[in-house]
């Protein structure tokens, strides 16, 4: 046997144990894939940051703040909002208003464990230890035969939005005019047939730190005896603004 075949006897004998040990040492042998690149299925995906970007940023915002809706990202929201309604309004959406139910079963993409998990994420991301230094009212709004209504007056809420609302909001809340343009205005059709009375509650609770208005009980904006606003006087002014939306009272100022 002549050396160029000597060594391509050995180069056959040897192929065998190669392929052995490549595949003692974990690699795919080729065209077969790897189990551990195999791409998760949406229903799968329990990761709270990548379920809020796909499902809650375009509305809450990226962070969630500064979006059309309210933010998320407030701790005295995470506090007040009970467990239970945050994972509901996410299952089941808010009718009437922009927020769709994102449960399978309601016709949205989510399962009941990304629902949870979006809903604990919300309070575990955002919640602080820190208690507000004024105790808040109920987040809900009163329940009436099992119908959720507020109890105010509209004729009290007048009072209060024009010791409360009415220097950032303009009286009557039709905004305040600045070089000719109306700014801060609500008694406006569009966004009150957008907004529900359980959200227009959380926001007057709440505030909207993410753009500068104050909650219930900070002092921006306000006269200086003012006092934080009680849950009887939020339901006051809940009704007020209801009323706007029902009697289509909303008459915006303009520069003229």
């Amino acid at each position: 046997m002549n050396r160029l075949a000597t060594t391509s006897w050995h180069r056959r004998q040897l192929a065998p144990g190669v392929l052995l040990v490549v595949l003692a040492v974990g690699c795919t042998p080729p065209g077969k894939p790897d189990p551990a690149n195999r791409p998760i299925m949406p229903d799968q995906i329990l990761d709270f940051d990548r379920l809020f970007a796909a499902n809650c940023a375009g509305c809450h915002g990226e962070n969630g703040e500064l979006g059309p809706a309210p933010p998320l990202n407030d701790p005295l929201f995470a506090a007040i909002v009970p467990d239970a309604e945050l994972e509901r309004v996410i299952r089941d959406g808010r009718a009437g208003t922009p927020m769709p139910p994102f449960a399978s079963e309601m016709g949205g993409s989510l399962t009941d464990a990304q629902v949870k998990v979006l809903a604990e994420g919300i309070k575990s991301h955002w919640k602080t230890e820190e208690r507000p230094a004024e105790s808040p009212p109920a987040y809900e709004l009163s329940k009436s035969e099992g119908v959720q209504a507020s109890p105010g007056s509209r004729e009290r809420g007048g009072e209060v939005f024009a010791r409360a609302c009415a220097g950032c909001h303009g009286p009557n809340g039709v905004g305040i005019v600045h070089e000719g343009v109306v700014a801060s205005a609500i008694n406006v059709p569009a966004f009150l047939a957008l907004i529900s009375d359980q959200a227009i509650r959380r926001i007057i609770i709440t505030g909207r730190p993410d753009l500068g208005m104050p909650n219930f009980a900070e002092h921006d904006g306000r006269p200086e005896d003012f006092q934080p606003l009680t849950s009887a006087e939020i339901d006051d002014l809940v009704a007020l603004i209801a009323d706007w939306r029902a009697t289509g009272n909303s008459i915006v100022q303009t520069g003229q």
